[in-house]
């Protein structure tokens, strides 16, 4: 997907978002796990923040100017940029966080280079393209499954060329 392809979605999807996606606690704990003790997080390809943990110091980057008007007040503070050239200085953060955003990025191993050079430590949360049909998200949000992007989403086998990849599955 290009980068303008993916601003004119998320301009188009952000109109929206925040009236009908709400956090999902099991998703919600699962995040705050894997982000253990680290006190700076980058939020990358936040959205309105629903995952943002509140305990801690948030800096949030997305590209979409609806996504960003839509999130809450109270919310992390928000840069406008991409995944692929993060505005920041190496190691800036103690975690990188980017959850169900990988599919929308223009440069997948950009992306990720990117969270490895601005956080110690990354959580991320995708899903497997071959068992999303699977996924409780499908039901929630099927319009998705015909989305262009949503068929060239990353595999975990993508993610393993880039990462050695720990698999946790929301309980």
């Amino acid at each position: 997907m290009t980068s303008s392809s993916s601003r004119r979605l998320y301009q188009s999807i952000g109109d929206s978002y925040s009236a009908v996606r709400r956090p999902d606690p099991r998703i919600q704990r699962q995040v705050v796990a894997a982000l253990g003790n680290a006190r700076s997080v980058v939020n990358v390809g936040a959205g309105t923040g629903n995952y943002e943990p509140s305990d801690r110091w948030v800096v949030a980057v997305e590209p979409s100017l609806a996504m960003i008007a839509r999130r809450r007040p109270g919310a992390a503070p928000v840069v406008r940029g991409v995944a692929e050239a993060l505005p920041f200085r190496d190691r800036t953060f103690e975690a990188a966080l980017a959850v169900l955003t990988l599919h929308h990025w223009s440069d997948l191993a950009g992306g990720l280079s990117e969270l490895r050079r601005v956080a110690a430590r990354q959580v991320i949360l995708a899903y497997e393209p071959s068992a999303f049909w699977q996924f409780w998200l499908s039901e929630y949000f099927p319009e998705c499954l015909s989305l262009p992007q949503e068929a060239h989403a990353p595999s975990i086998e993508d993610l393993n060329k880039d990462f050695t990849v720990d698999i946790g599955v929301p309980g």
